[in-house]
């Protein structure tokens, strides 16, 4: 049938496809589905049975329903929720990366610091800077364990951006956070 209509259309000299481009046509179709996102709405048109023209009543009522404006009260159409494939990436995601990697290095970088400073002796508390929490250690932690939980840090951090929106991952925030985790597992150790 589509066959027939684009060699009637390149018989009148309307715009038609060229026999290569034709058949990669074919080839590619893909029959829609209605259990398919991208396919709903579905409207189904059957030119031999339905009488339809170049124009008809259900052409029109399918654009019609297609730029229908939608809002609450609207009943029949059916909101899509966006999911994560749908989404459109944020902008900074890395520059959030590096701005999160940058602050764990360096709240990491002061704990070590401290602890040099110490020489083995208790630290009560360490300050990162002027309103942020300080970093409560009951002993001396080693470097490898350190790392071991930055990475666990930005790996959590990761999966929580996937499950919903990011948090703000500033210099300031993500040293408040890294901090927050720091003291949990500091606290749950001891």
């Amino acid at each position: 049938m589509c066959r027939k209509w684009n060699d009637a259309r390149n018989e009148k000299g309307e715009f038609s496809y060229n026999d290569t481009i034709f058949e990669d046509l074919i080839r590619r179709f893909e029959k829609p589905e209605r259990k398919n996102r991208w396919d709903s709405p579905l409207f189904e048109l059957y030119p031999h049975r339905d009488g339809i023209e170049k124009s008809s009543t259900a052409i029109v009522d399918a654009v019609s329903y297609l730029t229908k404006k939608v809002d609450s009260k609207t009943r029949d159409v059916k909101i899509l929720q966006p999911t994560i494939a749908t989404q459109n990436t944020r902008f900074s995601e890395a520059n959030s990366l590096y701005e999160l990697d940058r602050a764990t290095q360096g709240v990491i970088n002061a704990i070590v610091e401290a602890q040099t400073q110490a020489m083995g002796g208790p630290i009560n508390g360490i300050s990162l800077g002027q309103g942020l929490p300080t970093v409560n250690i009951s002993g001396s932690v080693s470097l490898p364990e350190l790392r071991r939980l930055r990475r666990t840090f930005i790996k959590l951090t990761g999966q929580t951006s996937l499950s919903g929106p990011a948090p703000s991952v500033d210099a300031d925030s993500a040293k408040r956070m890294f901090v927050d985790y720091l003291n949990r597992e500091f606290g749950n150790a001891s």
